[in-house]
C-alpha cells in the first residue's frame, strides 16, 4: 500500500506518465503484468473447461443408464438432468440403481 498518492509522487519526481510510459522499466512491468494476467486467465479457463467437461460427461452417462433402464426419457426430464451439477449427477448415478420405475426418477429430481 502506497502512503503518497500518485499526483504528489509525480510532482516530487517531476515526471509525467508520458515519460514513464516510454521508459524501459514501464515496458518490462507492463509485459510482466500481461503475462501474469494471461497465465491466470488460461488457468481459470482450463479449470472451467474441465469442470464443464466432467459435468457433461457425467450427465451423458446418467442419461444413457436411465434410457437403458426405462426407455426414452422425456425432453423436460433430460434438460433437468443436464443442468444438474457434477456432484448431484454422481449421486443420481448411484441412486438410479434403486429406481424401479420412472416415477422414482421424477420424485428424485423434485427432491434434489
Amino acid at each position: 500500500m502506497y502512503v503518497l498518492d500518485i499526483p504528489l509522487i509525480q510532482q516530487i519526481m517531476r515526471w509525467d506518465m508520458t515519460v514513464l510510459r516510454e521508459s524501459p522499466w514501464y515496458e518490462e512491468i507492463l509485459k510482466e503484468g500481461l503475462q501474469q494476467g494471461e497465465q491466470q486467465g488460461l488457468q481459470q479457463g482450463l479449470q472451467q473447461g474441465l469442470q464443464q467437461g466432467l459435468q457433461q460427461g457425467e450427465s451423458v452417462l446418467v442419461l444413457r443408464q436411465l434410457t437403458k433402464r426405462f426407455g426414452e426419457i422425456e425432453f423436460s426430464i433430460t434438460q433437468k438432468i443436464q443442468k444438474l451439477p457434477t456432484t448431484k449427477l454422481e449421486i443420481l448415478g448411484e441412486s438410479l440403481l434403486d429406481f424401479s420405475q420412472l416415477q422414482d426418477l421424477i420424485h428424485w429430481l423434485e427432491v434434489h
